[in-house]
Protein backbone atom coordinates (compact mmCIF):
# COMPACT_ATOMS: atom_id res chain seq x y z
CA UNK A 1 0.00 0.00 0.00
CA UNK A 2 1.79 3.13 -1.13
CA UNK A 3 -0.51 6.11 -0.51
CA UNK A 4 -3.53 6.13 1.79
CA UNK A 5 -5.15 8.93 3.78
CA UNK A 6 -7.86 9.08 6.41
CA UNK A 7 -9.53 12.34 7.43
CA UNK A 8 -11.81 12.54 10.46
CA UNK A 9 -13.74 15.46 11.91
CA UNK A 10 -13.44 15.14 15.67
CA UNK A 11 -15.95 16.16 18.32
CA UNK A 12 -15.09 19.37 20.09
CA UNK A 13 -14.27 18.88 23.73
CA UNK A 14 -12.80 16.28 26.03
CA UNK A 15 -13.86 13.22 23.98
CA UNK A 16 -11.72 14.20 20.98
CA UNK A 17 -8.42 12.62 22.15
CA UNK A 18 -10.10 9.25 22.80
CA UNK A 19 -11.71 9.29 19.35
CA UNK A 20 -8.32 10.18 17.82
CA UNK A 21 -6.56 7.33 19.65
CA UNK A 22 -9.09 4.78 18.41
CA UNK A 23 -8.96 6.15 14.84
CA UNK A 24 -5.16 6.05 14.63
CA UNK A 25 -4.89 2.56 16.10
CA UNK A 26 -7.61 1.25 13.79
CA UNK A 27 -6.31 2.93 10.62
CA UNK A 28 -2.65 2.05 11.08
CA UNK A 29 -3.42 -1.52 12.15
CA UNK A 30 -5.68 -1.88 9.11
CA UNK A 31 -2.92 -0.56 6.87
CA UNK A 32 -0.53 -3.29 8.04
CA UNK A 33 1.39 -1.09 10.46
CA UNK A 34 1.11 -3.40 13.45
CA UNK A 35 4.48 -3.26 15.23
CA UNK A 36 3.26 -2.77 18.82
CA UNK A 37 5.73 -0.22 20.23
CA UNK A 38 5.61 1.87 17.06
CA UNK A 39 1.80 1.77 17.03
CA UNK A 40 1.67 2.76 20.72
CA UNK A 41 3.92 5.74 19.91
CA UNK A 42 1.62 6.76 17.03
CA UNK A 43 -1.43 6.59 19.29
CA UNK A 44 0.28 8.66 22.00
CA UNK A 45 1.36 11.27 19.44
CA UNK A 46 -2.22 11.55 18.13
CA UNK A 47 -3.49 11.92 21.69
CA UNK A 48 -1.04 14.74 22.42
CA UNK A 49 -1.74 16.54 19.13
CA UNK A 50 -5.49 16.44 19.62
CA UNK A 51 -5.38 17.28 23.33
CA UNK A 52 -3.28 20.36 22.49
CA UNK A 53 -5.70 21.32 19.70
CA UNK A 54 -8.69 20.99 22.03
CA UNK A 55 -7.00 22.94 24.81
CA UNK A 56 -5.32 25.69 22.79
CA UNK A 57 -6.71 25.62 19.25
CA UNK A 58 -10.42 26.31 19.41
CA UNK A 59 -12.83 26.07 16.53
CA UNK A 60 -13.05 23.08 14.24
CA UNK A 61 -10.93 20.02 14.80
CA UNK A 62 -9.80 17.49 12.23
CA UNK A 63 -7.42 14.54 12.35
CA UNK A 64 -5.55 13.37 9.25
CA UNK A 65 -3.54 10.16 8.96
CA UNK A 66 -1.42 9.78 5.83
CA UNK A 67 0.75 6.88 4.74
CA UNK A 68 3.02 7.35 1.73
CA UNK A 69 5.25 4.34 1.27
CA UNK A 70 7.05 4.01 4.61
CA UNK A 71 6.30 7.62 5.68
CA UNK A 72 3.46 8.07 8.15
CA UNK A 73 2.21 11.54 9.12
CA UNK A 74 -0.46 12.43 11.66
CA UNK A 75 -1.93 15.94 11.47
CA UNK A 76 -4.31 17.87 13.70
CA UNK A 77 -6.07 20.89 12.18
CA UNK A 78 -7.64 23.40 14.55
CA UNK A 79 -9.25 26.81 14.43
CA UNK A 80 -6.34 28.87 15.68
CA UNK A 81 -3.35 30.40 13.92
CA UNK A 82 -1.26 30.40 17.12
CA UNK A 83 1.86 28.28 16.65
CA UNK A 84 2.51 25.74 19.42
CA UNK A 85 5.56 26.36 21.53
CA UNK A 86 7.37 24.27 24.04
CA UNK A 87 6.96 25.37 27.63
CA UNK A 88 8.15 24.18 31.00
CA UNK A 89 6.16 21.28 32.40
CA UNK A 90 4.11 21.98 35.49
CA UNK A 91 0.98 20.59 37.16
CA UNK A 92 -1.11 22.24 34.44
CA UNK A 93 0.65 20.59 31.47
CA UNK A 94 3.53 21.50 29.20
CA UNK A 95 4.61 17.97 28.34
CA UNK A 96 2.91 17.48 24.95
CA UNK A 97 5.54 18.87 22.60
CA UNK A 98 8.35 17.25 24.59
CA UNK A 99 6.62 13.88 24.16
CA UNK A 100 6.09 14.51 20.46
CA UNK A 101 9.73 15.57 19.96
CA UNK A 102 10.93 12.43 21.73
CA UNK A 103 8.78 9.98 19.76
CA UNK A 104 8.63 11.55 16.29
CA UNK A 105 11.06 11.88 13.43
CA UNK A 106 9.98 15.51 12.90
CA UNK A 107 7.05 17.86 13.40
CA UNK A 108 5.95 21.23 12.15
CA UNK A 109 3.14 23.68 11.57
CA UNK A 110 1.47 24.67 8.32
CA UNK A 111 -0.49 27.92 8.27
CA UNK A 112 -3.70 27.42 6.33
CA UNK A 113 -5.30 30.06 4.10
CA UNK A 114 -8.44 30.23 6.29
CA UNK A 115 -6.52 31.37 9.39
CA UNK A 116 -6.35 27.88 10.87
CA UNK A 117 -3.24 25.79 11.30
CA UNK A 118 -2.22 22.19 10.80
CA UNK A 119 0.24 20.68 13.26
CA UNK A 120 1.83 17.62 11.65
CA UNK A 121 4.05 14.89 13.01
CA UNK A 122 6.11 12.55 10.85
CA UNK A 123 6.51 9.29 12.70
CA UNK A 124 9.84 7.58 13.10
CA UNK A 125 10.04 4.65 10.67
CA UNK A 126 9.28 1.15 11.84
CA UNK A 127 12.56 -0.61 12.44
CA UNK A 128 13.07 -3.47 9.99
CA UNK A 129 13.84 -5.90 12.81
CA UNK A 130 10.75 -4.71 14.76
CA UNK A 131 12.88 -4.19 17.84
CA UNK A 132 11.81 -1.38 20.17
CA UNK A 133 13.88 1.76 20.00
CA UNK A 134 16.25 1.78 22.98
CA UNK A 135 17.12 5.47 23.04
CA UNK A 136 15.21 8.34 21.55
CA UNK A 137 16.76 11.64 20.68
CA UNK A 138 14.71 14.85 20.41
CA UNK A 139 13.98 15.70 16.80
CA UNK A 140 13.82 19.06 15.09
CA UNK A 141 10.65 20.81 14.01
CA UNK A 142 9.87 23.12 11.16
CA UNK A 143 7.22 25.69 10.44
CA UNK A 144 5.98 25.87 6.89
CA UNK A 145 3.74 28.43 5.20
CA UNK A 146 0.60 27.10 3.52
CA UNK A 147 1.56 25.20 0.39
CA UNK A 148 -1.15 25.21 -2.27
Amino acid sequence: MSDVTACLDLPLGPDAPAVARRAVRSALSGWAREERDWLDDAVLIADELVANAVRHGGGCLQLQIRVRGQDVTITAVDGSAVVPRRRSADSDGGRGLAIIETLAQSWGVTDLHDGHKAVWVRLAPIRPDHQPRVTRQPRTHTIKPDAE
